[in-house]
């Protein structure tokens, strides 16, 4: 009997030895297991201890060590993420404007505890949207409906300034902002398009008023030309009566100095244009000399 107890406690003794080696082994590799870890390229590792808090020192990229069930690793990503925001908002001119922004961000690699600590891991989704449409509006309100077209470049310039300068409050770091579009109020649009109509229609009726002119100055030219021609003609009509005949002679010329032959008589080439006067000129003539002979002799008869 006594034998017997012993054995069933030496059993008992070897049951409960393999109990804790397995125990322990399991200790060993659940411990082994968590604590290392590995930080993948561009990201960093904060601890956060169960006794102390969070530990000061950043952990880089590689095979790192904590302590398991006391220490939790934290693995953020530093890398350049974007995001983008539209937002509607007020030019300077009480125009509605639409913009988009897209911002190129990062946590600070050296602040990254800070971050853990206030924030949290989704500290974009926290802070940016916030801050984007803050500034977006603020620099807006600043110009013109116009002048958000024209001095695009300011804008941007003008939101990024004031980005990096609130997101700097929060540790994060901004690589680049850029404006993706920019649009305005359809009544706004409609409005611009029928200014720019108004103004290419002044810009013809000007050209037109300038070749209204330009044909009057011509037509007065021409009108005093032909004044002055006439008035030539005229003086040299009175001055020599055979001008008509010159006159005459060149426009026969002219007429019969074409290729075609044709037969014409003297009244298609404008020889006989000034017959009459010419009849009546030569009339005036002879009843001139009749009127004086007579009365020359007349005379040489009272000198008899």
């Amino acid at each position: 009997m006594g034998g017997g107890g012993g054995g069933g406690r030496g059993v008992g003794d070897a049951a409960a030895r393999s109990l804790l080696a397995t125990v322990v082994a399991v200790g060993l590799g659940y411990g082994a297991y968590n604590s290392v870890y590995t930080v993948q390229g561009g990201h960093r590792a904060v601890v956060f201890n169960r006794v102390v808090g969070m530990k000061d020192h950043i952990y880089g990229e590689g095979l790192n060590f904590n302590i398991p069930w006391f220490e939790r690793p934290v693995v953020y990503d530093i890398r350049t993420r974007p995001v983008n925001l539209q937002t509607l908002t007020g030019s300077k001119d009480l125009q509605m404007v639409t913009i988009a922004i897209r911002v190129l961000h990062k946590p600070d690699p050296s602040e990254l505890v800070w971050i853990y600590r206030f924030l949290g891991l989704n500290y974009d989704e926290r802070v940016l949207p916030s801050i984007m449409n803050e500034c977006a509006k603020a620099v807006v309100a600043r110009y013109n409906a116009n002048e958000l077209l024209t001095k695009r470049d300011r804008v941007s310039a003008d939101i990024a300034r004031e980005l990096k300068q609130r997101a700097g409050k929060f540790h994060i770091l901004l690589e680049d902002v850029a404006i993706t579009h920019l649009s305005f109020s359809p009544e706004y649009a409609r409005a611009v398009e029928a200014k720019q109509v108004a103004q290419q229609d002044a810009e013809r009726a000007k050209y037109v008023v300038i070749g209204a002119q330009q044909e009057k100055k011509n037509i007065i030219t021409k009108v005093k030309g032909e004044a002055q021609s006439a008035e030539l003609i005229g003086q040299a009509v009175k001055k020599n009566p055979g001008f008509m005949k010159l006159r005459r002679i060149d426009a026969a010329r002219d007429i019969s100095g074409s290729g075609n032959k044709v037969y014409l008589n003297a009244d298609s080439l404008l020889l006989n244009l000034l017959g009459d006067a010419d009849e009546k000129f030569e009339k005036r003539v002879e009843r001139g000399s009749r009127f004086w002979r007579p009365q020359s002799r007349t005379g040489a008869a009272l000198c008899g």
